[in-house]
């Protein structure tokens, strides 16, 4: 009887935890962000910004571990690069935002389709319109010393930040203004490299030497 017992509470267990591996785990990684206006500036500067620039913005997840939609995404990244009709993060604007994303070529076709899912679910409404799906290569380094990280995916879309320094305080009343565009712990940086020179936008662009970027972890 005992050894009965034994045996059903191990068979529960290994199906209890078949269950929670195929399910929507824990999802622990890097994020990066870069627009195309100041993420770290005074209200001044950003309101000259409001309805000008801020347009586009390039997010990106690599996943350290964890299952999203029953896949497993451990070592994979994935790349949103989005535009929209008004600044990004301006809370009195709406207006339509287009998306291409761009998974990691080592991503199997259900992979692919899980980091897809999976940065919708992260960026919300901003993915609403992915108008195309491209794989790539990602590379991604960052540095150990805060606000460095480099990005790039293929041909497509790259960049490059450092920290910030004192020579970046342009009024003395600087506050990180507008928060990321996905749910992360986050520290602002000075973008070196920012450019997208893929299609499906109708537009490209290259928009350094802004404190445009955010540099952080995400759990979901």
């Amino acid at each position: 009887m005992l050894r009965v017992v034994l045996l059903s509470v191990v068979t529960v267990m290994l199906c209890l935890t078949s269950a929670w591996a195929g399910s929507d785990a824990r999802i622990v990684g890097d994020y990066l962000e870069v627009r195309t206006s100041d993420v770290y500036t005074g209200p001044c500067f950003a309101n000259g910004e409001v309805g000008l620039t801020g347009k586009e913005a390039i997010a990106v997840w690599r996943i350290e571990s964890g299952y999203y939609q029953g896949v497993a995404l451990d070592g994979l990244a994935v790349v949103a690069v989005i535009k929209s009709e008004t600044t990004l993060g301006d809370p009195y604007a709406t207006g339509h935002s287009r998306a291409v994303v761009v998974v990691d070529e080592q991503a199997d076709n259900r992979q692919r389709a899980a980091l897809v899912a999976f940065a919708r679910k992260m960026a919300g409404e901003l993915l609403d319109d992915v108008v195309k799906v491209v794989p790539a290569p990602i590379q991604i380094e960052v540095g150990a010393n805060q606000g460095f990280a480099r990005m790039e995916a293929g041909t497509i879309a790259r960049f490059e930040t450092r920290a910030l320094n004192e020579h970046d305080h342009l009024c003395g009343n600087e506050i990180v203004y507008y928060p990321p565009l996905s749910e992360a712990s986050v520290i602002p940086a000075f973008t070196k490299v920012h450019q997208f020179q893929g299609s499906g936008l109708n537009s490209t662009w290259s928009s350094p030497f802004k404190r445009s970027a955010f540099i952080g972890r995400f759990e979901f």
